[in-house]
């Protein structure tokens, strides 16, 4: 292949696997063109430029998902982003349009199918995204994380099992070895038991509230903490004085160091946090999204069920519940080493790999 367009936006779900893609397609191939359909709104526009990608802008809309004024506008905003789209396509002669999700997929794959380039679709949830779904009219080549999602859905009952691409830094993270270097650089105690607390790109109010409400407790308990708030929230008042560290940072670019400082992590469900987490083998405390189609819960019960992790109903986290549940498990090194097996041969280090075969036979089909 000598140039490859790829599809993604809007949240760090659907980007970062699709940048982790690129950096393989490059390792193969320091030659090949990559260009990158974004939108201006999307988080896109901040990480994939400063991962050294060209970045097309082009008119995406949300898809309705009922009936209502957004859908009789929608065939003639989807000709418009779809006509974009095709025009870059054009202009670097596109053999391939890989789609990673979010609503700049929607148009790409109108735009590919029209001009007759191959359409390799990569979904990372149960049940697939608006985009996605759309996509899978158009093309047989589809692509999954995890078997689960082929059990689940009768949309993707035929969809090849890949893997998530992972960047590199964290597919080949040695936790072990890297563990005290990463807890010096965040000012972190290199002998005391870790938690780290995250919701994701965006933060997670109510593991922010519990988190900070258990912190004392956490803390006489000799457990210290590394809260990453999340850009978009606001900070958290976290009682001064604490006899272990409590360190609290808005966004962590490098998540293969916090990693590997913890022992133990409490964060969201998101698809892109259980595959990180399964492949490097940390135990996790899941907190599904209350809202949405249960994607989150969905994507952490496989890891809670091969003995990986622990999942909390949102509505049932607290302070206290912390207290009663995280802080024992953070202090039991026995069960935790368990939990790290258990997770780390669920998890898939070789999505990025995986999938560049895939496009590779679809490509050579065509």
């Amino acid at each position: 292949m000598k140039s490859v367009v790829l599809a993604g936006g809007g949240t760090g779900g659907h980007i970062y696997p699709l940048l982790a893609f690129a950096d393989c397609l490059r390792r193969h191939d320091p030659g090949i063109r990559i260009t990158c359909l974004g939108t201006p709104r999307g988080l896109e526009t901040d990480l994939i430029p400063a991962a050294g990608y060209d970045l097309r802008h082009i008119p995406a809309y949300q898809l309705p998902r009922s009936v209502n004024m957004n859908l009789l506008r929608t065939p003639d905003r989807m000709w418009r982003s779809s006509r974009a789209a095709r025009a870059i396509m054009d202009e670097v002669q596109a053999e391939v349009v890989v789609g990673f999700g979010g609503y700049v997929s929607a148009p790409s794959f109108l735009a590919a199918w029209r001009r007759r380039t191959p359409i390799v679709i990569h979904e990372v949830n149960v049940p697939p995204g608006v985009a996605n779904r759309l996509g899978m009219r158009l093309t047989k080549h589809v692509a999954v994380g995890f078997p689960h999602q082929v059990e689940q859905s009768a949309a993707l009952r035929r969809a090849a099992v890949v893997g998530i691409p992972l960047r590199q830094a964290i597919a080949a993270l040695d936790r072990q070895a890297m563990q005290t270097r990463a807890r010096v650089h965040f000012g972190l105690d290199p002998n005391r038991p870790t938690l780290l607390v995250f919701g994701a790109s965006q933060g997670a109010r109510s593991i922010n509230l519990a988190t900070a409400g258990a912190a004392k407790a956490l803390s006489e308990a000799g457990v210290q903490v590394l809260h990453v708030i999340g850009a978009r929230n606001e900070d958290v008042d976290v009682p001064a004085g604490l006899p272990v560290p409590y360190v609290r940072l808005k966004f962590i670019n490098e998540m293969e160091m916090a990693y590997a400082a913890a022992d133990l992590a409490l964060c969201r469900g998101g698809a892109l946090t259980c595959a990180e987490t399964a492949a490097v083998g940390l135990p996790a405390v899941f907190v599904p999204l209350p809202y949405g189609n249960g994607e989150q819960r969905r994507n952490a019960l496989p890891v809670v069920e091969a003995g990986g992790g622990l999942i909390v109903d949102d509505a049932e986290l607290s302070p206290q519940w912390i207290e009663q549940n995280v802080l024992p498990l953070a202090l039991d090194k026995q069960r935790l080493a368990s939990m790290s097996a258990a997770a780390a041969a669920y998890g898939r280090r070789d999505g990025d790999e995986q999938l560049r075969r895939f496009v590779l036979a679809a490509v050579g089909e065509q």
